[in-house]
């Protein structure tokens, strides 16, 4: 176990200004409040959080962080208070150690809204001040590097939460080797016999790989010396969680890796890098799709560096990458190498000082989120998303860099923009030329978002988009247009049982009796009618609590039965209602199939555009429409309130087929329904269905569901129709 000098000397190693004092009682309070608690190992307890403060001063974080280190344990397992940390040690460490108190609750594995839920509290705390996280993430390390003493049962759960959080969140903090290690101890417990497959054959290939890497390095450094240029050069085997996951992605055996050595280059300036790689490149030839420049395009978390792959001494392949000290250390502290922030304060991190990480920028984002009041699993779903992809960069026509999932689409890119543009995407040009919306992006594209003021998204949308942002965004922009819908539904029914009644409405006079309704604004209360929430005859009766029902005894047709948007959607029909400004009662533009509320055609004969249509509203089930000419509506003349006023709206470029029924009498010979079907089918419309009713030897009747584009094409068949000498008559189903 690490005495207490060899703790101090480690920090003052790297931060000369280190507060000792602090160090030396953090260091005594911790041991003393500890006591004789073991681990389960055996060890005294004391020695992991003190395992963990050594750990961050591999990261050189500044002396409160490492006094939070040695104390984060002390208020759930000992009998310290939150304000004996304030009184002793002062309110930003005891804030730090109630963070990390909080944090060692959670269960971030259990069922998915409670793991949701406990993610959006991690966050939080992370958020308050990214120290936390970094000693967290140290927590777990040494928890990792001693799972062999917890028990068995918890293993695997432990090892899994490691895999899914600990490990991409020190990748998204920018420290590699902290990822790589709590990587390669999860996939040791989740997968012991393919890691032990891994280990054994790097094992096997080391000798020869050990030759192979010193007549590198000394092939780099020797070409790079004779130009000049002074340069550390090292290789490395990769880590057998790294070989692993390569040969699933590719599928590949071990025998087939080619690049089981990477070798870095680390050279002093910017200008340095980009030499090193054309003296690489003119001597020894490029692997084709194989150059990253992550210099002038850096990564999210701030990583920063030149990847390459040339075919280099013996004819091997050598992956490379090129960078300068100052990158090297971001690339192996992450974030831990930048000053850090927390309500607008600078933190000092040992004396290195710079700009605000791109890390914590992401941090920030994620509670930007959060403020918008997204839901946990919309949480959860956007934070794994971006904990687990790679990522692509693109560019807007202004030259703003924009940094994407791999994978993500122009859609992803236009709400990365901003939510105004995804909101009101109609189109995209990908390097100066039109594409659609849902093509994948690649490196380097220059994406220009096409929008127009009067678009909303597509709910299809969602299952497109590759990035949480969008998905969210579009979720709620869909559910806006749905309340909406429901709203103006819910004005057209409200309007009708006014009227019936005889009173005035207005939204000022609804507005004085929302409390009264229990509804939160006149458009919740208008949504609530709507959707079948809320009868139009209490709207009516809170308005106008002096009108007596003398009384229309069918009023009670608008009201509630058991939600009927509850129930499941009819295919083949979708409506959206107009927001209207001055209560009158403006026609519901109908589109065709495959809605966003539960509208149905009559099953007695349907309806095609060119037909005057109405709809009928019948709570239980929706609207179902009818042509004005259909008997069917005799059965509502008693209803009025129920009638609502419907529109075609049919986009040209998307036609689609409506439903209508056909009657014809026909010979009863061979082939007379071959003959119409024939017909039908030629003249460019679908049979849906064919009932068939004998009505003697030589005829017999038949009714044909069609489904056709309007009323002209309608007519034009059943003119054809009676044109075959088979057919006798034919006639409309309600025509």
């Amino acid at each position: 176990m690490m005495r207490q000098y060899e703790l101090v000397e480690r920090v003052t190693a790297y931060d000369p200004d280190a507060d000792e004092n602090l160090l030396n009682r953090a260091y005594v309070y911790a041991m003393k409040a500890h006591g004789l608690q073991k681990r389960a190992s055996g060890d005294p307890y004391f020695s992991h959080p003190l395992e963990v403060a050594a750990i961050l001063t591999d990261l050189k974080l500044d002396d409160a962080t490492i006094a939070a280190a040695l104390l984060h344990d002390t208020i759930e397992d000992t009998d310290t208070t939150r304000d004996e940390i304030d009184r002793l040690f002062g309110k930003e460490i005891g804030a730090l150690v109630d963070g990390l108190t909080k944090m060692k609750k959670l269960d971030l594995v259990s069922k998915r809204v409670e793991q949701a839920e406990n993610l959006r509290k991690f966050m939080l705390a992370i958020s308050k001040d990214v120290r936390v996280l970094l000693v967290k993430l140290a927590d777990r390390l040494h928890n990792m590097r001693t799972l062999e003493y917890v028990p068995e049962a918890k293993r695997n759960r432990i090892a899994e939460e490691t895999m899914d959080l600990y490990a991409p969140l020190a990748g998204r903090m920018g420290i590699q080797w902290m990822r790589e290690e709590l990587e390669e101890l999860a996939f040791r417990q989740l997968q012991p016999e393919a890691y032990q497959m891994i280990v054994n054959r790097l094992a096997a290939s080391r000798e020869a790989n050990a030759a192979a890497i010193a007549e590198i390095e000394v092939a780099l450094k020797d070409k790079l010396g004779q130009q000049g240029i002074k340069a550390q050069v090292t290789g490395r085997e990769k880590r057998p969680f790294s070989i692993f996951r390569k040969m699933e992605q590719k599928k590949l055996s071990f025998e087939q890796l080619s690049d089981i050595i990477g070798f870095r280059v680390v050279v002093d300036t910017v200008a340095d890098c980009y030499q090193a790689l054309g003296i690489v490149n003119t001597t020894w030839r490029m692997v084709p799709g194989r150059y990253k420049d992550y210099i002038s395009t850096p990564k999210q978390n701030d990583y920063r560096s030149i990847h390459t792959t040339v075919i280099g001494p013996g004819h091997r392949r050598v992956e490379l990458q090129i960078r300068t000290y100052g990158m090297n250390e971001v690339a192996e502290y992450g974030i831990a190498a930048h000053p850090l922030y927390k309500d607008g304060i600078e933190v000092k991190t040992g004396n290195r000082m710079a700009a605000e990480s791109g890390a914590y920028r992401w941090l920030r984002r994620l509670m930007e989120m959060l403020a918008e009041g997204n839901t946990p699993e919309e949480f959860l779903e956007h934070t794994k998303l971006e904990l687990f992809q790679d990522q692509v960069f693109c560019f807007t026509p202004k030259g703003r860099l924009i940094a994407l999932p791999r994978g993500a689409t122009a859609i992803d890119f236009a709400y990365a923009v901003h939510t105004d543009v995804g909101n009101t995407a109609i189109g995209s040009k990908i390097n100066g030329r039109h594409a659609p919306l849902i093509g994948a992006l690649s490196n380097g594209d220059e994406v220009e978002i096409l929008t127009s003021p009067g678009q909303t998204p597509s709910a299809a949308w969602e299952g497109i988009a590759i990035t949480g942002k969008a998905r969210s965004a579009i979720r709620r922009a869909t559910r806006e247009a749905t309340r909406r819908q429901y709203s103006g539904l819910g004005r057209q029914i409200v309007q009708r049982v006014f009227d019936r009644a005889g009173k005035p409405y207005s939204d000022e006079r609804l507005g004085t009796c929302l409390r009264r309704l229990a509804q939160a604004s006149v458009e919740d209360a208008l949504a609530a009618v709507g959707r079948g929430d809320l009868p139009a005859g209490d709207v009516l009766k809170a308005v106008h609590p002096d009108y007596q029902e003398a009384r229309h005894q069918h009023s009670s047709a608008t009201g509630n039965e058991a939600g009927w948007f509850g129930i499941e959607r009819a295919v083949g029909l979708k409506f959206h209602v107009p927001e209207e400004s001055d209560g009158r009662a403006n026609p519901i533009p109908i589109r065709g199939v495959q809605g966003d509320l539960p509208v149905k055609f009559s099953p007695e004969g349907g309806a095609v555009p060119g037909d005057r249509i109405v709809g009928i509203f019948t709570p239980g089930e929706g609207i179902t429409i009818y042509p004005i000419q259909s008997p069917e509506l005799q059965k509502f003349d008693e209803f009025p309130e129920r009638w609502i006023d419907v529109r075609w709206d049919i986009d040209d470029e998307f036609p689609e087929r409506f439903p209508a029924q056909i009657k014809i009498g026909a010979r009863n010979e061979p082939g007379s329904l071959g003959r119409i079907a024939k017909i039908i089918g030629e003249n460019d419309a679908n049979i849906d269905n064919v009932k068939m009713v004998k009505r003697g030897e030589d005829f017999h009747d038949m009714v044909i569901d069609v489904e056709v584009w309007d009323v002209k094409h309608l007519n034009s068949i059943i003119s054809l129709l009676k044109g075959d000498r088979v057919v006798n008559s034919v006639t409309r189903v309600n025509g």
